[in-house]
């Protein structure tokens, strides 16, 4: 497929085989293989700041310097960097030192939900949310254990991709097929943004890798951004407080535990109990079944105390049975999790529905009763289009997004 063409309608899964339709448009932002000074600034490490640098003819703890500019300090504009000297500025001017792009757009729900719309420099909108925390937004560090904080927390939803290959039947993102992965600096470049649009009194205390795409799909750039999140010296957000979902991509899962020791938090999509159903409504489970999926989730090296995080979005007719709870009941039993039930949001390209407020307090209670910590999340933001899988795709100039791509 020639990489000019972005048509939605190709850059989905196969539904008859489970295979990716991804055009190389989508692997534009990777970092692996180029040099330091080829990755975007907001996406090098400290320890890639040190060899740009040491290129540049300057001492090596300039770089954490402008590391904290950047990550800390949300500054991205050189001349803004004081403690630099003038010449130095120039440089990071010339090399490219600036946002990867902008805010264009700010919706704000009557729940006090935000959905911050970025209009990223080469070619593609995309949306996080701000959400006010409660214990049902899919963490599972709502956290017992931490003392009581003045401050009221904040969750940010997190966008990984300009659209979605995945292509689940409820979800907006999925319908709208993908035109690119984000790079490891669009990625980071949403929380210092959203820290910007914190309240008096408010704190940004949780990440999801929940927003537009799939995370582990990119994964190179979700680690990435991953670390650069974690890091000290810039946002310094411990991994517990980050969750990661996915729809079951099982390569990237077992990356994910093995990269992170599990201490990534990992929030499953599931949605249904048997290969039939789950196949319908999510094509990648005709590559990875539930029993592979399974299999995988069992081998997460789950830290003590910490749970899985399973996604069940209850639709009216295709999974919301009595009979479905007890099969979920079966098939999670002996994993240490907890299950977040989503009463379908609508979508535009979607007949499918939510099924009745008593029917999911019914199937609520029967997993309940079987032993299995669950709870039904609560709509955030559904007045803008900011609910779970309600975020689409934001029309662009086709000739913005295939001119030039970013370098992470």
């Amino acid at each position: 497929m020639d990489q000019q063409q972005t048509s939605s309608e190709s850059n989905k899964v196969d539904g008859s085989t489970g295979e990716l339709l991804v055009p190389s448009v989508a692997d534009a932002t990777v970092t692996r293989g180029k040099s330091p000074e080829e990755i975007h600034p907001l996406a090098r490490t400290l320890e890639e700041w040190v060899e740009v640098f040491r290129g540049m003819g300057e001492k090596p703890f300039r770089a954490k310097q402008v590391y904290r500019w950047l990550h800390q300090d949300r500054v991205f504009d050189p001349d803004q960097m004081t403690n630099l000297s003038k010449a130095l500025r120039e440089k990071l001017k010339k090399a490219g030192v600036a946002a990867p792009g902008q805010v264009a757009n700010v919706h704000e729900s009557a729940d006090g939900t935000r959905k911050i719309l970025i209009d990223f420099v080469h070619g593609a909108k995309i949306e996080c949310v701000m959400i006010p925390m409660s214990p049902d937004i899919g963490v599972d560090d709502y956290d017992e254990e931490e003392e009581d904080s003045p401050k009221k927390r904040v969750t940010l939803c997190i966008s990984t991709q300009f659209g979605c290959a995945m292509g689940c039947v409820f979800c907006a993102s999925g319908q709208s097929g993908l035109f690119r992965g984000l790079g490891a600096a669009e990625v980071v470049f949403q929380v210092l943004v959203a820290r910007d649009y914190l309240r008096p009194g408010e704190e940004l205390k949780n990440l999801v890798f929940m927003g537009m795409g799939e995370p582990l799909h990119h994964y190179e750039e979700t680690e990435r951004s991953l670390r650069l999140i974690a890091r000290p010296e810039g946002i310094g957000m411990s991994p517990r407080r980050v969750t990661v979902s996915t729809v079951g991509l099982v390569p990237g899962i077992r990356r994910l535990g093995r990269d992170f020791d599990g201490k990534v938090g990992l929030a499953v999509s599931l949605h249904a109990t048997n290969d039939a159903v789950r196949s319908e409504i999510m094509p990648m489970n005709k590559r990875y079944p539930i029993a592979e999926l399974m299999k995988v989730l069992h081998e997460y090296p789950l830290p003590p105390r910490k749970r899985l995080t399973i996604e069940y979005t209850l639709i009216k007719g295709k999974n919301d049975s009595l009979e479905d709870a007890d099969a979920l009941a079966r098939l999670l039993r002996s994993l240490r999790v907890k299950v977040n039930l989503i009463p379908m949001n609508p979508i535009e390209k979607s007949n499918l529905e939510a099924p009745e407020p008593k029917q999911v307090l019914a199937f609520r209670e029967r997993l309940a009763a079987a032993g299995i910590s669950c709870f039904v999340r609560m709509r955030k933001g559904d007045d803008v289009s900011a609910a779970c899988g309600q975020l689409a795709l934001q029309s662009i100039d086709p000739q913005r997004l295939t001119r030039r791509s970013p370098r992470s």
